[in-house]
């Protein structure tokens, strides 16, 4: 049982370092214009169910942020901390909406993170952060930020 645990955090470990040597070697033609930062909590059986907050720093300034969202096919239980850029944001109005990407992962104590989220106003947030808990997901789920 140790040895499956090991090669799934391996595989994680693996798969998050692809990413991120995709995500370094492709240029954008995104325009940075802000940084990010979240802290999540999510828990599910099928139905995954997270929420959390976070900063956002536009033009200098720190904005507090909610975080909400919904997953299909998750299970276990996970927190994880973000931290990342914001692109495409022209009016601080437009961080708030629906992010989606479409995900598969497996994070088991300290599994890395990567994802690039897109919400309905063009705004892209890339992230990247450590996992920790036990969470198994294929799934296409949304988040949502608010601002507070």
């Amino acid at each position: 049982m140790l040895g499956l645990f090991r090669a799934l955090k391996f595989a994680a470990a693996i798969l998050a370092t692809a990413l991120m040597v995709v995500g370094v070697s492709t240029q954008s033609r995104a325009q940075t214009t802000g940084t990010v930062h979240l802290k999540i909590a999510k828990v599910g059986f099928i139905v995954g169910v997270g929420g959390g907050s976070g900063t956002v720093t536009y033009h200098g300034k720190s904005y507090r942020v909610s975080v909400s969202g919904v997953g299909l096919g998750t299970i276990g239980v996970s927190a994880v901390n973000l931290e990342g850029t914001v692109h495409n944001l022209h009016n601080l109005a437009d961080i708030a909406g629906v992010y989606n990407a479409a995900s598969a992962s497996v994070a088991i104590v300290g599994g890395g993170k990567v994802a690039t989220l897109q919400n309905e106003k063009g705004v892209v947030l890339k992230v990247h952060g450590v996992q920790l808990g036990l969470e198994a997901s294929l799934s296409v789920s949304g988040m949502t930020l608010t601002l507070q």
